[in-house]
């Protein structure tokens, strides 16, 4: 346990500052582009779509800065415009079915996936999900964290209050991954993934996939998609599992993955951990047998 807390700092120091220059830069645009009114025109023109997803025009920006370039990001902007808890929930499971797109869909190619296809389904599913959860979540009128200034405040005044936020939106940060980083070093430390991917084969059949891909999806789940991918590449060359095999672990996992830290990160930041979960499993059981159904009848 004290060597996994030590070893933890150096590369928590190093992921910290890296997601901090994506964060930061984003952050201050959509502080700036609400100061300045853009996003009141933005969310003039895009009202009516994100109306029917119980959003505000402006959430554009989020789930694109999150389909970009990730929760984190995703993450600094939901911060930097006023939201309802339950705007905010809404908003986290979309980025969570659809953040990183360009990165993790060229990961999917790797393994026999199409590019495209992945970051189709994943744009069309987290607003399928959207509309469905808008129409199920109870109200939430509590405000969701806020990092902006007030409305009426001068440009000084909204970045005097943009440099305090992020000053706390990076401990917060730093806290967040250190603790992930432990976590991993415990589980790597007493070699837990491989009996916990034994123990979890049997509920691969209720995902849709093979037993021996149980060990795929517990690394992709905890470690993220990129290393379950890497695992996945290893089984095939093996040829321990199949290109369609692989394939069907791609459908659950673009939908599925990374569960472990998008699920403590929404959490710390006040986003039910129930919703996150249940709603990223159901959508990824949903994909997958729906893509072994489709592939059956064509």
């Amino acid at each position: 346990m004290a060597h996994a807390v030590r070893s933890a700092v150096s590369p928590t120091w190093k992921s910290a500052s890296w997601l901090l220059k994506l964060m930061i830069p984003i952050s201050l645009s959509v502080a700036l582009l609400q100061h300045w009114g853009v996003l009141a025109w933005i969310a003039h023109y895009l009202n009516p779509v994100f109306l029917y997803l119980g959003l505000p025009g402006s959430s554009a920006v989020i789930f694109i800065s999150g389909a970009a370039a990730g929760t984190y990001a995703g993450l600094a902007a939901m911060m930097a415009i006023p939201l309802t808890l339950r705007q905010a929930t809404i908003l986290a499971l979309m980025i969570a079915l659809c953040h990183a797109l360009p990165m993790e869909c060229a990961v999917n190619k790797k393994t026999g996936s199409s590019f495209w296809r992945m970051a189709f389904i994943r744009i069309f599913m987290a607003f399928a999900c959207a509309l469905i959860i808008n129409n199920v979540l109870p109200a939430m009128d509590s405000s969701y964290i806020y990092l902006g200034a007030p409305a009426d405040s001068s440009l000084m005044e909204v970045l005097q209050v943009w440099v305090v936020s992020q000053t706390k939106m990076a401990l917060m940060v730093f806290l967040i991954i250190y603790l992930l980083m432990i976590v991993q070093r415990l589980l790597e430390a007493y070699s837990l993934l491989a009996p916990l991917s034994t123990i979890l084969s049997p509920l691969m059949r209720l995902f849709g996939l093979p037993e021996k891909a149980a060990y795929m999806w517990l690394v992709g789940n905890v470690l993220g998609i990129s290393y379950g991918s890497a695992v996945m590449l290893e089984l095939e060359e093996r040829g321990q599992i199949t290109k369609e095999e692989a394939n069907d672990v791609n459908y659950h996992l673009i939908m599925n993955h990374s569960l472990l830290e998008d699920t403590i990160v929404f959490a710390l930041t006040g986003i039910s951990a129930w919703w996150v979960v249940g709603t990223r499993v159901s959508f990824a059981m949903i994909v997958v047998w729906l893509h072994k159904l489709l592939r059956r009848i064509f």
